[in-house]
């Protein structure tokens, strides 16, 4: 009998979303005057820490370590953005050329009744087809995030333990993790490690992953973690299904212990475990796995 092919997926375990930083280090250096270009980046938090990322990341590097023989392949999802974003404030004003304050619900009635425009006319007219189109296919309404995981910074990085442990897993298979990069296109939200929310038709890069989705068919069984559950995980994991059918949702394997809501959604990460356990994947643990 031949070997399991076990692949692992990974939502997104960004410093961004899973560094806490550290307060107190942080005012025992300005009380002493360090400048701040001297400071251990390990000290701020991200951009869009989701409380409890830190601990399932602690949980998540271990695990990879210890099972690294195990996982015949290993695929993980980046969120890459950059500062001009639909989903970042600076892309949006009001009528007194302000921008939205973060976590800013943009509806279909707020662009048709001038509350939010697009910072340039250039991109009015996608800005309202864009939240419409939201609208009607049932994702979430719009959300002006904190600027995070912008490329080529610290926010974009994997968290440092969990970067190694997947460097020590590439050693020892002699392969290399499948880095998957999201977000990329400013003019769409990219949640889903599948497929933006809205497509756009002269980008490829925002359509369906079939590269991806074929790797995981492949699979006996996925191993799935990350950030955040509420949101990158479900849209993610659910994309997946839907193109898997029934069957192959039992393959899924959710770490619960290693994934987080962003605070304030935890309803949606919960309709999302109880939608696909209900379809057949499994619950577990780092440790009873």
């Amino acid at each position: 009998m031949s070997a399991r092919n076990i692949h692992l997926l990974m939502i997104d375990p960004q410093n961004d979303f899973c560094n806490k930083g550290n307060p107190a280090m942080l005012a025992a250096l300005k009380n002493a005057g360090i400048p701040a270009e001297e400071w251990p980046l390990s000290v701020n938090a991200g951009s869009l820490f989701v409380p409890g990322a830190d601990e399932d990341m602690a949980r998540l590097a271990p695990f990879i370590v210890k099972n690294k023989d195990r996982f015949s392949e290993v695929h993980c999802t980046l969120d890459s953005h950059q500062l001009v974003h639909i989903a970042h404030p600076v892309f949006w004003v009001n009528s007194k050329g302000e921008h939205p304050n973060i976590f800013t619900l943009i509806s279909v009635d707020d662009v048709k009744n001038g509350v939010w425009r697009a910072f340039n006319p250039r991109f009015q007219k996608w800005s309202a087809a864009y939240v419409e189109t939201l609208a009607k296919t049932g994702r979430y309404v719009l959300c002006i995030w904190p600027p995070h995981c912008l490329i080529g910074t610290w926010g974009h990085s994997v968290v440092p333990a969990v970067s190694a442990a997947l460097a020590e897993w590439e050693m020892t298979k002699f392969n290399r993790v499948n880095y998957v990069t999201k977000g990329s296109n400013f003019l769409t939200e990219h949640y889903s490690g599948i497929q933006a929310d809205v497509p756009d038709d002269k980008d490829p890069s925002t359509k369906l992953n079939t590269g991806l989705i074929d790797a995981l068919t492949e699979a006996d069984e996925v191993v799935i973690t990350g950030e955040a559950l509420s949101h990158c995980v479900a849209n993610t994991v659910r994309d997946v299904a839907a193109k898997f059918g029934v069957d192959n949702i039992r393959k899924f394997t959710l770490l619960q212990d290693t994934t987080s809501n962003v605070p304030g959604f935890e309803k949606l990460g919960r309709d999302f475990v109880m939608e696909l356990a209900g379809k057949g994947m499994r619950l577990t643990t780092t440790k009873d796995w």
